[in-house]
């Protein structure tokens, strides 16, 4: 199963699992990381750190060990 901090920028992909507990979980549930919802890696920052998703039209930065919490599968398509 990929995770969301090995994709691409560029790439739109599926929300599988989320593999986080507590606030951290809770955080992600609230800007809309939820299983089937659509997320484009938008861009990484200078040192590869954090990465800008969109997510439900919202712009939102993980930073790689958030990122990788979060499994995800390819689709093409796009919003």
């Amino acid at each position: 199963m990929k995770k969301l901090s090995d994709v691409e920028t560029g790439k739109f992909v599926r929300v599988d699992s989320i593999r986080s507990k507590g606030l951290l979980r809770e955080r992600m549930l609230a800007i809309g990381l939820t299983n089937g919802s659509e997320v484009e890696v938008v861009r990484r920052g200078p040192s590869g750190d954090p990465t800008v998703y969109n997510i439900r039209g919202a712009m939102i930065a993980l930073r790689e060990d958030e990122a990788c919490l979060i499994n995800v599968s390819m689709f093409s398509g796009g919003r």
